[in-house]
């Protein structure tokens, strides 16, 4: 899945005029991921997330994907070198915060229950 929408990203970018959002929309959602996901309320839920990440506004400099601010395009990204890039995804935390989904942080710990009891 996460090959056939970076070559099918790819194709579009290298394609003269503006980005087509919209399909990269469909596209990801609703073929390549929502091919996969029977339940639509889980479809749903999956296209709601995605339109987080795939929308004219993670091009802005003052858009971010989650509220506290660290999950972000890296600052120069037009101009920045793979070190740079590098730099950046190593100051991002081990483990992603529920934050990063749109979830509230009662998420984890009801994530952490659920693990804590399949371990007893």
């Amino acid at each position: 899945d996460l090959e056939t929408c970076n070559v099918v990203l790819q194709n579009n970018l290298n394609t003269p005029g503006p980005v087509p959002w919209d399909t990269l929309l469909f596209v990801f959602g609703q073929i390549s991921y929502g091919g996969r996901v029977t339940d639509d309320q889980d479809r749903r839920c999956l296209m709601a997330i995605l339109e987080k990440f795939v929308s004219p506004k993670i091009v802005d400099d003052d858009y971010r994907f989650s509220e506290s601010g660290i999950y972000k395009c890296p600052d120069n990204s037009d101009t920045g070198t793979v070190d740079d890039f590098l730099a950046y995804v190593d100051s991002l935390p081990l483990t992603d915060p529920p934050e990063v989904f749109g979830m509230h942080e009662n998420a984890n710990i009801a994530f952490q229950d659920q693990q804590s009891a399949h371990l007893l």
